[in-house]
């Protein structure tokens, strides 16, 4: 069984429909749009709510440059203003020209306009407009345009937030998050940090046969504190390229944040490593929420039974309701083809979640048994082995270096139709 479980190990492809930017999120910023028509004050409400605007603080108005000049005559200006403006050269310039009168120093100005025009793209830059937008475009467009007005020329771009959170408690996440951290840092030989948010039970100190004095807890309990240094610090090498920041896992304390308590830790993560992993428990609050709608991917671990499916069903709509602009959630089934254990077939999870299994990791007691007492992963006990492979190759496709695979035929076809929920 334990060899049939393994050809389903075989990943199912998973292709992206279009291509989505990366967009750093937007700092803490104030804004304030002024539009004239509906269409395009859907289009800014739309990118009001994208997860990369979080932090921000947007006040939306009617009224074009017009509104503007007006509402900044006896009133201090954002840190943006973003102007819709159909009117022509001419016109538009002059308002440009008055409202640079009441703009206080350092506010940025994008203007929405309607005219694929090089003589007016000149003027305006010339007056100091930071971006010109021509319609149509896009939510997704817009916040691209936001957060570029604050990027750093030169700097690093910021690192990809992975968050890993099982459907159940003992799907196997911390494991898949663990090893994924270590696929990602080995086999790709990309700088990674797996951050243990399971504060009073985290088990990546256990599998990376780690135990260091400090950990993420310092850094939650003292938000204020957080910089790079003291990150640095409180992580642990488990590899050339992998750090880990632990969780303490233990009760001396209760373990009760706000929504934002762990913001300045990814935020100075992000600008450490390309990627980050976080290692989510299984628990439903403000922050947790948070982490997963803020964060670049998103990983649902699930076993192939009912209580897992609803669970992930539940998790994943939520995502996709709150993450219009971004991919979906990421599919993972664990500990497939357990003996005597009814299933739930892998046809059936596609159809009610409405996507494919990014990878399917087959059930093995004794392979997950033996790398977690002793404190390795899984391609360290057997690395040509399926269940390694198919790590390999989820940490490939998340960083885009996969290509897709068909799946392979072989003896075992019959039984993997059969997992599939297929005739064979």
């Amino acid at each position: 069984m334990r060899q049939q479980a393994a050809e389903a190990a075989e990943p199912t492809p998973a292709p992206r429909a279009t291509a989505i930017p990366q967009i750093d999120p937007v700092p803490r910023v104030s804004i304030q749009a002024f539009c004239e028509t509906p269409e395009t004050a859907a289009i800014v409400q739309a990118a009001i709510g994208d997860r990369r605007m979080a932090k921000t603080h947007v006040k939306q108005n009617m009224g074009g440059a017009a509104a503007a000049v007006e509402a900044y005559r006896n009133a201090p200006t954002p840190n943006v203003i973003v102007l819709e403006a159909s009117l022509n050269r001419e016109l538009l310039v002059e308002q440009l020209d008055e409202l640079s009168n009441f703009c206080d120093a350092g506010t940025r100005v994008i203007v929405l306009g309607r005219v694929n025009d090089i003589i007016l793209y000149r003027d305006l830059m010339t007056r100091g407009v930071s971006e010109y937008l021509v319609s149509p475009f896009t939510a997704v467009e817009f916040v691209q345009a936001i957060s570029n007005l604050f990027r750093v020329p030169g700097a690093k771009p910021l690192g990809r937030v992975v968050a890993v959170i099982g459907a159940k408690g003992g799907v196997g996440a911390s494991t898949v998050a663990h090893n994924l951290s270590w696929a990602l840092s080995n086999d790709l030989e990309m700088p990674t940090i797996v951050a243990d948010f399971d504060l009073g039970f985290g088990t990546a100190g256990l599998d990376y046969n780690q135990d260091p004095p400090q950990g993420v807890a310092e850094a939650v309990f003292a938000p204020e504190r957080v910089d790079a240094t003291l990150v640095d610090r409180l992580l642990s090498k488990c590899g050339e390229h992998l750090h880990l920041l632990a969780a303490p896992a233990t009760l001396d304390r209760v373990y009760d944040f706000a929504e934002t308590q762990f913001d300045s830790v990814v935020d100075t993560m992000r600008a450490a490593a390309p990627w980050i992993v976080l290692d989510l428990p299984h628990a439903w609050t403000a922050w947790t929420r948070r982490m997963l709608i803020g964060a670049d991917e998103v990983i649902v671990v699930a076993a192939p039974d009912l209580a897992n499916l609803r669970n992930a069903k539940n998790i994943m709509d939520m995502i996709k309701g709150s993450r219009p602009n971004d991919y979906p959630p990421r599919l993972i089934v664990n500990g497939v083809g357990m003996t005597k254990r009814p299933e739930i077939s892998l046809a059936d999870f596609a159809k009610t979640l409405e996507s494919e299994a990014l990878a399917v990791i087959p059930h093995d007691a004794k392979l997950f048994g033996a790398a977690a007492n002793n404190g390795q992963m899984i391609a360290e006990i057997e690395p040509k082995g399926k269940t390694a492979e198919a790590f390999s190759d989820l940490a490939a496709r998340l960083a885009g270096r996969a290509e897709t695979r068909a799946a392979k035929r072989g003896l075992f076809d019959p039984f993997l139709a059969k997992l599939m929920g297929k005739k064979g």
